[in-house]
């Protein structure tokens, strides 16, 4: 079974919206490594740009708008993900416990639905 792992951090330690910040130097080279340790168990994963990059479309009673932001009123912040492979939650936690973070944060680990025979 798949799984996404949502990365959640204080985006502010990172030094602005491109995360070019001193922490990245000790921080990337060690998602580079636990990359490699999933080897096949990982099927994608990727860092995000910082909030003030980010755009929502909302929709509310059929009509769309556009806004600035994830509008989350929150300390933490998605950061990055990784999607990985999985036997069964207990394995996913076991491998979420392992993801790096810069300083305090949270990982969630949600089930990807899978998708219909023929969508793929």
């Amino acid at each position: 079974m798949q799984y996404l792992l949502l990365i959640y951090e204080n985006e502010e330690i990172f030094g602005g919206p491109d995360k070019m910040g001193p922490i990245m130097a000790d921080l990337g080279p060690r998602h580079f490594a636990f990359s490699h340790e999933l080897g096949e168990k990982m099927y994608a994963g990727a860092g995000l740009k910082g909030t003030e990059a980010a755009t929502t479309v909302r929709t509310t009673a059929g009509k769309q708008t556009i806004h600035d932001g994830p509008f989350a009123e929150t300390r933490e912040q998605l950061g990055g993900f990784y999607l990985v492979e999985a036997e069964d939650l207990d394995a996913a936690i076991a491998i979420a416990r392992k993801v790096p973070l810069g300083k305090d944060g949270a990982i969630e680990v949600r089930p990807v639905l899978p998708m219909p025979p023929g969508l793929r």
